[in-house]
């Protein structure tokens, strides 16, 4: 019973050190060949929208949006992909069975 005790603190101490690493991570979800660009944290915060000049035009609003949406969902799955594998290596050194 300790041991399980101890194995779940030790897991504690590991999920606030795995989120202060997503914290400090970045990813970067680009469309139309680079030209529109969103960059978000592991914590899935946008914190960069790019888009290059050639693309702004009233007439192409709905384009921009459309490829703005696309950037940003790729660069959140780019993050969920990233937690998601350092959570498992993680929670894979408990042993404890389906993880």
């Amino acid at each position: 019973m300790f041991d399980r005790a101890k194995q779940l603190f030790e897991l504690q101490g590991k999920a606030k050190k795995l989120q202060n690493e997503l914290r400090g991570m970045e990813f970067t979800g680009a469309e139309l060949g680079g030209k529109v660009k969103v960059t978000v944290t592991g914590e899935q915060r946008v914190t960069v929208i790019d888009i290059d000049d050639s693309l702004i035009s009233l007439t192409e609003k709905d384009s921009l949006i459309k490829f703005v949406t696309q950037a940003t969902n790729a660069a959140i799955k780019k993050a969920q992909q990233s937690a998601a594998n350092r959570t498992k290596e993680i929670m894979g050194g408990l042993g404890i069975p389906g993880l």
